[in-house]
């Protein structure tokens, strides 16, 4: 039995303990914010908190992850009270398909955490592990600002 707190609950699952965390999360948890993309850690679509540090969940063995705090996207805010980097991305439409926004919103939370006024540089080099085919990275960028307060917007 491994134990992990998800989104500020704690929780058991009975898998073996080499199962990637995502899969826990997505079929055992029913958290489905992060997203399965490459499998690899290339895409960033996983990206979740683990103790704070983003993490690709698609590569991570749940049995290293226990008695661990993770955090998805689910855990940031709620449709009634967003959290502010949430707010930033429907503000400035950074979504298009939405497949890789999860991730992107945990890259830029962490980023935010350690790095509260970052520059538009180290906006796009703490983003640049998290891939969009849809090509919106331009407006997640204006997003991380919005959220950090930097932005023209």
């Amino acid at each position: 039995m491994i134990t992990l707190t998800v989104n500020g609950v704690t929780r058991s699952v009975d898998v073996e303990s080499d199962t990637p965390l995502l899969y826990v999360l997505r079929d055992n948890l029913g958290v489905t914010g992060p997203k399965y993309g490459c499998g690899v850690a290339q895409c960033g679509s996983c990206t979740v908190l683990i103790d704070g540090e983003a993490k690709r969940s698609c590569v991570v063995p749940v049995g290293t992850v226990s008695g661990a705090t993770v955090t998805t996207v689910e855990g940031l805010g709620t449709p009634q009270q967003l959290h502010p980097i949430q707010a930033a991305f429907i503000e400035e439409q950074a979504a298009q398909c939405g497949y890789c926004t999860a991730g992107m919103v945990i890259s830029a939370k962490a980023l935010l955490d350690k790095k509260p006024k970052p520059s538009e540089v180290e906006i796009r080099e703490a983003l640049a592990g998290n891939l969009c085919r849809c090509g919106s990275h331009v407006r997640v960028v204006r997003a991380v600002q919005r959220a950090a307060g930097t932005g023209s917007s």
